[in-house]
């Protein structure tokens, strides 16, 4: 309880807020959801955020590859998201349908579904996402301390065979995640 109450302070004092705060303002949002990415991709990022009522807006319209999905303030622990832009109808399906009442596994049933039907378009080569879960964001600097770093390159419907990764996780190299699946995908740590 005390980490969690230590969390939600230090959220509160870095301008990203838990559950009963109010968002950051857009820049502060921007800069903290683009902190995942490289810096070559920041400055054109598409960012996702959060208005004064809590709900999901575009915060910035980009001109490159990546679109970012900012902290929620809902969610005590930091967490921030940026995927190729192929990957978005993907994302907004699992967003919509999570909004909707749709939890857990369920909302991948749904989404795989719809793939195999071809409602719902996935990218047609790799695509990379970049995450950073936890640790704090600091509104005055824009840097981000603690967190830790994920990587992701989404193969739809890779498997074991088709790439010659494992599919049994590892921390020291690479491995493929939901094999055979619409969101298939390489997993990276960073202690690799």
């Amino acid at each position: 309880m005390l980490v969690r109450n230590t969390l939600a302070l230090s959220l509160l004092a870095t301008g990203l807020s838990a559950q009963t705060a109010t968002p950051p303002a857009p820049e502060q949002q921007i800069a903290a959801a683009v902190s995942a990415l490289p810096s070559e991709e920041r400055a054109g990022a598409t960012v996702l955020g959060y208005d004064a009522a809590g709900k999901l807006v575009t915060l910035r319209k980009g001109s490159g590859d990546m679109t970012c999905l900012g902290h929620n303030p809902k969610d005590e622990a930091f967490h921030v998201a940026c995927y190729h832009h192929a990957m978005e109808p993907f994302m907004a399906r699992g967003r919509a349908l999570r909004e909707s009442g749709v939890t857990g596994a369920q909302v991948d049933t749904v989404r795989f579904r719809e793939v195999r039907q071809g409602k719902l378009p996935m990218p047609k080569g790799p695509a990379a996402m970049y995450q950073l879960f936890g640790g704090s964001f600091d509104a005055a600097t824009g840097e981000v301390s603690g967190a830790r770093p994920l990587y992701v390159i989404y193969i739809p419907f890779a498997t074991a065979k088709s790439t010659g990764l494992s599919a049994k996780g590892s921390a020291t190299a690479p491995w493929i995640m939901f094999p055979g699946t619409p969101k298939a995908h390489i997993m990276f740590t960073p202690r690799m």
